[in-house]
């Protein structure tokens, strides 16, 4: 097996404006907070070690639309797939998703009004419309790889593809072993960004005053390139994240970014660094309750080698975010492919099974959002913010249930409220309680559905899975 020199390098409206709040101050000592903690569920405490590794851009159906048990594609009696989408490049017929082998994908635009075009009020038919003018158009076209290698048998463009076992073996593997959640929605209805933003701190807003965190409103678009913190710019995120509220009760993190991350523009996917990872998915340093000078990022963001050594030495912390570089990140349209990212989250999950901390650890897997790819399942509105399309998610875990399908339904609110639940006494991101206010409408994480559900704390631990990153072959072996 090859070593992996590409993972590690070394080693219902676009813009919703909140309530308006009483305004009050930026910071609240944290003697002050009405809420009293609570036990750790009964469990739960098995549970010392949390890694979140998030993906991008992919739906359920996708990659899980025909894997037995799950709310998968449906199908006719025949077994063909039963779902027809318009295909506006074909005369106005509809065509039925397809079964894809390629590795390689365009995918569709995934913003807001690609989601609103995509769902098209509940009709969940819109994947095709939502594409560009042109048929058929590669946006980048992989070296070796014709633009007809994206079409499906009926000339579908590839949003409508699902991919199997036989293209992404270890994740089915892990589904078979561990736990498959088959409700697990995007937090917002838009792209990477803004749902980087509600992973760690349950809202994506702009703030018109970043030294006032009761300024700020949501929006889940963020066009505006003022209101988006990139590398090398101050802090523009005024409302609280959940690390403010894990220093505060003194509980280890951190959040891993691929090795050769700049911290200055350009940066990740548009730039010629591949490897690093894009300001979209690292905008910790862009809040303002992150409260650390730049020179000290290493030690809160450090390179995801340094997670890799934290796994096989026992020094993982208590919560661990784990965001790709782009050439690993499973992008449509490149750098990498989808084998390139399932050998770098193989790498990832393998270093946290063989080291000693897996008896005590839970691993979530999951995609930051749908890609522009076809599912089947209508988005629960929760709220004006989201939910947003369905995307993949597995727990994996020596308590989590074995083989097993889950059906709650979930966000990254709910990853929020495990954290919560498990290390800050059921502790949420409140302005009432917290001892932070800020202006966000509503505590998401209050009503998130619960991942308890997806362990049994009382069973025999699983074992580790130990997977070979490349179970068929390296793309560029001879």
């Amino acid at each position: 097996m090859r070593s992996l020199p590409k993972l590690f390098a070394v080693g219902a409206i676009v813009a919703v404006t909140a309530a308006s709040c009483t305004a009050g101050t930026a910071e609240t000592p944290l003697a002050t907070r009405s809420a009293s903690p609570q036990p750790i569920p009964k469990g739960l405490q098995k549970l010392d070690h949390l890694i979140f590794i998030v993906q991008e851009n992919r739906s359920f159906d996708h990659y899980f639309g025909t894997y037995p048990g799950a709310e998968g594609i449906p199908t006719n009696p025949d077994g063909s797939f039963a779902p027809c989408v318009p295909d506006k490049y074909q005369d106005g017929i509809c065509v039925a998703p397809y079964r894809s082998d390629s590795i390689d994908h365009d995918g569709g635009p995934h913003n807001h009004v690609a989601a609103l075009t995509d769902v098209n009020g509940g009709a969940m038919d819109g994947f095709i419309q939502a594409l560009h003018p042109a048929p058929h158009k590669c946006p980048i076209e992989p070296t070796g790889v014709q633009c007809d290698d994206y079409l499906g048998p009926d000339g579908q463009p590839d949003v409508m593809s699902t991919v199997g076992r036989s293209v992404i073996p270890n994740y089915w593997a892990y589904a078979d072993r561990f736990t498959l959640l088959d409700r697990l929605f995007a937090p917002t209805d838009s792209w990477t960004l803004p749902a980087h933003l509600f992973l760690v701190s349950a809202w994506s807003a702009t703030c018109p005053d970043v030294t006032d965190p009761m300024s700020c409103r949501t929006d889940i678009d963020l066009k505006g390139k003022e209101y988006r913190w990139d590398y090398g710019e101050d802090p523009v995120y005024a409302w609280t994240d959940v690390t403010w509220l894990l220093d505060r009760a003194g509980v280890t993190w951190r959040y891993f970014v691929g090795d050769t991350t700049c911290w200055e523009p350009p940066c990740g996917r548009h730039s010629d660094n591949w490897e690093g990872t894009a300001y979209s998915k690292n905008p910790l340093p862009g809040f303002t309750s992150f409260g650390r000078e730049r020179d000290s990022y290493v030690d809160n963001i450090p390179p995801v080698s340094d997670y890799l050594t934290a796994a096989a030495d026992g020094t993982l912390p208590s919560v661990t975010w784990i965001v790709p570089g782009s050439i690993n990140s499973e992008h449509p349209s490149g750098p990498g492919t989808v084998l390139d990212g399932m050998a770098y989250v193989t790498e990832l999950i393998n270093a946290a099974m063989q080291g000693p901390d897996w008896d005590s650890t839970a691993v979530f897997l999951t995609w930051d959002d749908w890609g522009g790819f076809y599912d089947h399942v209508l988005p629960p509105r929760v709220d004006d913010m989201g939910y947003g399309l369905r995307v993949p998610g597995l727990v994996i875990s020596p308590y989590a249930k074995p083989g097993a399908v889950n059906h709650t339904t979930l966000s990254f609110d709910s990853f929020l409220r495990l954290i919560e639940d498990r290390f800050l006494g059921g502790q949420r991101l409140d302005p009432a309680t917290d001892g932070r206010p800020d202006a966000r409408p509503l505590v998401r994480e209050a009503t998130a559905g619960n991942l308890q559900r997806a362990f049994d704390f009382a069973q025999e631990p699983l074992p580790p899975l130990v997977l070979d990153p490349w179970p068929l072959g390296h793309p560029e072996a001879p």
